[in-house]
């Protein structure tokens, strides 16, 4: 009799989401549908907010590259620069929490030490 894997029906890990709730907290998702409707509206929005920032740092940049752009357009990019950075932030912090971590020690990358004063004499 084959052993089932421990994994299948292990809870679905969390996913944050790319909006946050109505009091500016973290809002996630507990699924174990990866193709359901919510998340697929999350993954719309993620690509929306990326697709967002190229735009907004070009245009930033013709502002910023412009030394006789009027203070206010160069803080209105700073301020675009900076939603869009908080977008960017979460879409990166959610796509990190789904990456898959191996279980077993033969896929761990190797631990290295830590130069110290000792080990960087040994090595020169």
């Amino acid at each position: 009799m084959e052993q089932a894997d421990s994994r299948a029906h292990a809870p679905a890990s969390p996913r944050l989401l790319p909006w946050p709730t109505p009091e500016g907290k973290p809002c996630y998702l507990v699924t174990d549908n990866k193709g359901g409707y919510l998340s697929r509206l999350a993954d719309d929005l993620e690509a929306a907010q990326v697709a967002t920032g190229t735009d907004v740092l070009g245009r930033a940049r013709q502002v910023l590259d412009d030394p006789m752009s009027p203070y206010t357009e160069v803080r209105y990019a700073g301020i675009r620069l900076a939603e869009c950075l908080t977008d960017a932030l979460r879409v990166a912090e959610s796509r990190g929490m789904r990456l898959v971590v191996p279980d077993d020690e033969e896929h761990r990358e190797p631990t290295h030490e830590q130069a110290t004063p000792e080990t960087e004499s040994r090595q020169v």
